[in-house]
């Protein structure tokens, strides 16, 4: 079965929900074994990144509960 980018974000709703952070290093890794190499992408800077529609998802998920924290890369859930 194909995993789709509504499948990741609620891997990562799960993630912070219950850990309280999901740190994005971990989250890449963690999508690029579990779900495949498609849901990352390099950004403008060269690091990976979570793809565009799985963050799409991902906010319609937590509706504004996880905050992304930007000077330490990672979502917190408020």
């Amino acid at each position: 079965m194909a995993h789709t980018a509504e499948d990741v974000a609620e891997w990562m709703l799960n993630e912070v929900k219950s850990a309280g952070i999901l740190h994005q290093e971990a989250a890449v890794q963690y999508i690029k074994s579990h779900f495949g190499e498609s849901f990352i992408y390099v950004n403008d800077n060269g690091n990976e990144s979570i793809d565009k529609e799985v963050k799409k998802a991902f906010r319609k998920l937590h509706r504004g509960k996880a905050a992304w924290e930007r000077d330490g890369f990672f979502w917190g859930w408020s």
